[in-house]
């Protein structure tokens, strides 16, 4: 029920520069390719959720190139409904990415319960959702989405005309 978008990204570019740089050279090296000139990454958008009980995030993707969830304050409560859980999934207050179609045979998604302090980036496509939860408490997170290209023909003009 509660999101906000920052208009000004601005003031957060420095922060998630040094962290999209870093991501790219793991990604690089991980994936034994250099490339003659790394992307740059651009802060698209960027909010803050405020995720109450029984609210939860179906399973859906960004726009971008990459996306993000920094998890700022996961409150004791929400904590102990999650270790109190018996089943598969990540449970109360959980996320899960999914990677591919399901199928029995194979793992096709990964589940985690966030710890504060944690970011999670992926890319933008990657389906992903997040589990409600019933304890009365508010779990905070910080979302955005990065380009890695600026199509020039949809900027605007200063005087806010195409």
């Amino acid at each position: 029920k509660k999101q906000f978008h920052y208009r000004n990204k601005r003031k957060f570019d420095q922060f998630f520069a040094k962290i999209f740089n870093l991501y790219t050279y793991v990604y690089s090296t991980w994936k034994s390719t250099k490339k003659a000139k790394p992307p740059t990454f651009h802060l698209e958008k960027l909010w803050i959720n405020f995720q109450g009980p029984n609210e939860f995030n179906p399973p859906h993707s960004h726009g971008g190139a990459l996306s993000f969830v920094i998890f700022l304050k996961i409150p004791i409560e929400l904590r102990v409904e999650n270790q109190d859980y018996k089943g598969l999934s990540a449970g109360p207050g959980g996320i899960t990415f999914l990677y591919g179609e399901t199928e029995d045979r194979c793992i096709t998604n990964h589940s985690v319960f966030p710890e504060e302090g944690d970011m999670y980036i992926f890319p933008a496509w990657l389906k992903h959702w997040v589990y409600p939860f019933t304890t009365d408490c508010t779990r905070i997170s910080v979302s955005g989405n990065v380009i890695d290209k600026i199509e020039l023909n949809k900027l605007k003009k200063a005087n806010g005309k195409e």
